[in-house]
């Protein structure tokens, strides 16, 4: 369940957006699999055998399993000059009901780097745990909402540190702002097609936003293709040909997970009066 929330302290209010995740998984193509997990093929011709999972059972306010995910610390937004300073806190990402809550908190905290900051979240990735090329990769979310939020499920080429960004490639699998919550983004970064000038596609939702209910984001990646869902609705496909003249395709190795709620940078904006509310 995803909750807007106000922590009252002695001195002052606390204000909170919460990104929630009922489970995630990633499967590759093949026999078998596990009748338990949320894969559910979208192609009838399409099997999958249930490669990785996180259902977030852990015991209420305990951290994400350190065995699968690594909790990154810091603050900018590598780049993107956002507001928030990551931590690894139970208060900024803990599991609780069966789900992750990932959230984003208004208070006064400095970071390891020594730069106080007005907000705290977390940002997790599976790098060093659990990467994979092709597949089937999915999440249930349910969406925060407000100005100045930027929850994002998505993934990173391992490659990064030798290769840096946007050659190691990046998945944007979730990804939108607190304002737009009727519609999710789909993209592909590269060398050539990132930042402002990625290969995406939008999903809108037909009634209703996604911030009140869970839904299911998803791609399907094989070699040269790389497919968009949301709800199993296919919005989106990306071939090697859609790359610009002179650029690379660069989704043919392994890539890990990543799950974060930034605040502020480039898109969304900073935070009004509303957040929190």
């Amino acid at each position: 369940m995803i909750r807007n929330l106000a922590r009252m302290s002695p001195q002052s209010p606390i204000l909170l957006f919460v990104l929630v995740l009922g489970g995630l998984a990633a499967a590759g193509c093949g026999g078998g699999g596990n009748t338990n997990s949320i894969v559910t093929p979208s192609n009838p011709a399409t099997t999958w055998s249930l490669t990785w999972s996180d259902e977030f059972n852990g015991a209420d306010g305990s951290l994400p399993d350190a065995t699968k995910w690594e909790m990154q610390t810091g603050g900018g937004g590598w780049g993107n000059n956002e507001l928030e300073t990551y931590t690894t806190r139970a208060v900024n990402a803990a599991q609780r009901g069966g789900n992750l809550e990932i959230v984003a908190e208004k208070e006064s905290f400095t970071g390891t780097d020594g730069i106080a900051r007005e907000y705290t979240s977390a940002r997790l990735q599976t790098k060093g745990h659990f990467s994979q090329a092709y597949g089937r990769f999915e999440a249930r979310i349910k969406m925060p909402k407000g100005q100045g939020i930027w929850p994002a499920f998505w993934m990173l080429g391992n490659d990064i540190d030798a290769v840096g960004w946007p050659t190691s490639g990046e998945i944007d699998i979730m990804e939108t702002i607190g304002t737009q919550t009727s519609s999710n983004t789909g993209s592909l970064n590269g060398p050539g097609y990132s930042g402002g000038n990625p290969l995406n596609g939008k999903y809108t939702m037909p009634t209703g936003t996604l911030d009140t209910d869970f839904h299911v984001y998803a791609i399907e990646w094989e070699p040269s293709t790389i497919r968009f869902y949301v709800d199993n609705n296919l919005y989106e496909t990306r071939t090697a040909a859609d790359v610009p003249v002179g650029s690379k395709w660069v989704f043919d190795h392994p890539f890990f997970m990543l799950l974060n709620v930034a605040v502020g940078g480039n898109w969304p904006g900073s935070p009004d009066a509303t957040f929190g509310s």
